[in-house]
């Protein structure tokens, strides 16, 4: 199971399937979910000399080109290509509809092919977004498609869109799973109702068969860890996430004081750039070693291409000479983004931040913890969202300690300056996903057996003081692949169909030949797909693959922002 080479297949599909010289027309949503994946000089090599959006009006005429449409099937989409029809600037269409197209739409195209130019429509389900090839998500923003209607209840268009983006997940790779819910989530339920429904109304395309039982489908709920996503990470691939953003693989450095032209904006892509992709989990002290042997190997070839005395040595550049290239631009781009990163590490004193965040996730000291979150708040080089979030972390943990200091801590944040709306934020993520909200003891401190796994765990031996956070959706997978604890997993992720029969969880064997994917309703995180990411290099040998997806990709300040503007009961 990859993600990328799935959309990767489609695109290829398209552009090869229509042969001589072509246009590519995508929509708004098309347009990331293809650049993720792909290249201008690939598509140029298959004769794609010209790539634009459906909704630009002002394009020129040419009706010497061929022209691929590929857009989802919405209403703004299917009226831009009607206007194209009426008005055709190319030659011959080939449409593409990136999921389950009505036979209305079809009809309304055929009625208005007055000229007759459109050759071939289809549907070719790449509706959603491949960052990595473990890991996809749905794009959905507050802004666009809020994820809460009110309270734990699905905005309907989110719930619309996350529907058509898994089932475009599934069809892809051809799958029809056992469909497994966390059993506290109304969310994580309806969305398996929905989808399972969608597979039986459409058995033409998901096929008449039984579920597939080597394919298993998890729908969780972000609210069950609302940790994970609260903390700094550490690699690479997640510091740019949480400092600079990444925006659909681009980077925009274009804020940075002192930024050279060429670097204003970058893009970051596993295919084309191999230093990225060996160094995406790497954590933020090995990156240095790594960009230090990246710079040292480009030194090394600058000083043996100047060595230029004769035509055989002319010849010898200018055949590795795009490859000089590329590595000067690699090199360029990863050395500004890594002095970036530790410029705001430095500036947000996120190591003291982090030290903080790592023991309120991971360790059960309240003195202390208490202690050292008065003086991180009172700390004026320290920003108000780090503050918060180590409070927020704070009241999670020990929501249900008698000795609970939150009151305090709310006023000495107050003093200190920071925002009321911040302040409030705290409350808004304990009624989200305060302990009466989650299924699970995520913090191993509700009673006295679980308190004494928490100190057991504690003593484990950890990468360093910054990285002893495991996720609990990767303690989950583990345990289950593994065949532990059975019974409780059986009980927390029950079948959304009773009468299936699917592996059952807990077989002493472990799992063996299956394709799990895991799905989070309130968006994933990197060190959520780093994770999984090395769970599919420990359980290769049992032919286990596993993917995660979510709604959208979440950094601490896109969660708090999410739930900022929802009201929680």
């Amino acid at each position: 199971m990859d993600a990328v080479k799935a959309i990767q297949y489609y695109t290829n599909r398209m552009v090869t399937d229509v042969s001589g010289m072509k246009v590519l027309l995508l929509d708004r949503e098309t347009t990331p979910i293809i650049s993720l994946v792909s290249t201008q000089s690939y598509l140029l090599a298959k004769e794609t000399y010209l790539v634009d959006r459906i909704e630009n009006s002002s394009r020129d005429t040419m009706r010497h080109l061929k022209c691929i449409c590929f857009v989802r099937p919405t209403d703004a989409s299917l009226q831009a290509l009607l206007d194209e029809l009426r008005n055709p600037r190319y030659g011959d269409y080939y449409i593409y509809f990136s999921n389950i197209l009505k036979k209305s739409m079809i009809e309304v195209l055929a009625e208005n092919d007055e000229s007759e130019v459109v050759r071939e429509i289809q549907e070719f389900y790449a509706d959603f977004y491949a960052p990595t090839p473990c890991l996809f998500h749905i794009g959905l923003t507050p802004s666009v498609h809020p994820l809460f209607a009110e309270g734990h209840s699905w905005n309907p268009g989110a719930l619309g869109r996350t529907v058509q983006g898994l089932s475009a997940v599934l069809l892809s790779l051809k799958k029809r799973p056992n469909i497994r819910y966390e059993r506290n989530s109304a969310m994580a339920l309806k969305l398996g109702q929905e989808l399972e429904y969608l597979m039986s109304h459409e058995a033409g395309l998901f096929g008449t068969k039984a579920i597939d039982s080597h394919a298993q489908l998890f729908i969780v709920d972000r609210k069950n860890d609302p940790v994970t996503p609260l903390l700094t990470q550490w690699t690479y691939h997640a510091l740019l996430y949480e400092l600079i953003g990444i925006n659909n693989g681009r980077i925009d450095l274009s804020h940075v004081p002192g930024i050279r032209a060429e670097v204003k904006e970058v893009m970051l892509s596993q295919d084309q750039d191999t230093f990225f992709k060996q160094s995406q989990h790497l954590n933020f002290g090995d990156l240095g070693a790594s960009i230090k042997k990246l710079v040292e190997l480009y030194q090394t070839n600058t000083k043996s291409h100047h060595q230029i005395e004769s035509i055989a040595d002319m010849k010898r550049f200018v055949e590795a000479y795009p490859e000089f290239r590329k590595l000067s631009g690699n090199v360029t781009k990863h050395v500004t983004l890594v002095g970036e990163l530790s410029r705001l590490v430095a500036e947000r004193h996120l190591l003291a931040v982090s030290e903080l965040e790592q023991s309120l996730a991971c360790n059960e000291q309240h003195s202390s913890d208490l202690k050292a979150l008065r003086a991180l708040i009172s700390n004026a080089k320290i920003t108000a969202e780090n503050k918060v979030r180590c409070a927020i972390l704070y009241a999670l943990r020990y929501e249900r300690a008698q000795s609970n200091a939150l009151a305090e801590l709310k006023q000495l944040l107050t003093s200190s300056g920071v925002d009321a709306d911040q302040v409030a934020s705290i409350d808004v993520v304990l009624r989200y996903a305060g302990a009466g909200e989650r299924q699970s003891d995520l913090f191993q401190n509700e009673n006295l057996f679980s308190r004494g796994r928490s100190i057991f765990k504690g003593l484990q031996g950890v990468e360093n003081v910054y990285t002893q956070h495991t996720p609990a959706l990767a303690e989950m997978v583990e345990q289950i692949v593994r065949g532990k604890q059975g019974l409780h997993w059986q009980e927390r992720l029950p079948n959304l169909d009773p009468k299936a029969r699917p592996p059952l969880l807990g077989n002493e064997s472990g799992m063996h030949n299956q394709d799990i994917i895991v799905f989070v309703v309130g968006g994933v995180t990197m060190e959520e797909e780093m994770a999984v990411a090395k769970l599919n290099e420990k359980f290769a040998s049992q032919n286990v693959r596993l993917m995660i997806g979510g709604t959208s990709i979440q950094t601490s300040s896109s969660f708090l922002a999410e739930l900022s503007t929802t009201f929680f009961p």
